[in-house]
């Protein structure tokens, strides 16, 4: 497996991770078992951020080589990459609730409800075709050329979460993933 490959599938278990710990945040709102704001916060911002900015990115490079080399691949890709901006559109709707919340104005909780779940189902579904259908097939259909076309093409950066030089803005949210992990 290439290293491109392999931090694919890092990355989408990570993203998976802050999506479990995302839902259970959301569960607590609609059960008013008091959800931690502030971490659902940072955890859609660092969505919306890293993988959005760097990952996605990554994938929208790899996806344009894919469809070069297999045409029949070419609508599924379409279809990733419109779901990679429906997925940016659902994360800014669900950041503009949560910091409303975090900023004690009043918003329906329908409005957080279904922005949330729009924005789970979305991206779960992603990661879910992304990994059973597109990772295998880039993994056939790619050569060590175009994977470091694909890193060269969306510099590298730091991952503020997951990475060694983590962003100190996330500290709650790292400690909650390493309290989580040890209940599993």
């Amino acid at each position: 497996m290439s290293d491109s490959i392999a931090l694919w599938h890092t990355e989408h278990r990570h993203f998976a991770r802050l999506l479990d710990l995302l839902e259970r945040q959301v569960a607590a709102f609609h059960a008013d078992d008091q959800p931690n704001f502030e971490l659902m916060l940072d955890l859609v911002s660092y969505l919306r951020y890293f993988p959005d900015r760097y990952h996605h990115a990554r994938e929208d490079v790899a996806f344009a080589r894919m469809a070069q080399r297999d045409p029949q691949v070419k609508p599924m890709i379409e279809q990733l990459l419109q779901e990679h901006r429906v997925i940016a559109a659902a994360g800014t709707e669900l950041l503009k609730y949560l910091q409303q919340v975090v900023d004690d104005v009043v918003v329906e909780r329908a409005k957080v409800e279904a922005a949330a779940a729009t924005y789970l189902v979305y991206y779960r579904r992603h990661l879910a075709l992304e990994d059973r259908d597109i990772v295998p097939r880039a993994e056939q259909l790619l050569t060590p050329q175009d994977w470091e076309e694909v890193m060269a093409a969306v510099p590298h950066g730091a991952d503020p979460l997951f990475g060694e030089d983590s962003d100190e803005r996330y500290r709650e949210l790292r400690r909650q993933i390493a309290l989580e992990s040890k209940e599993v």
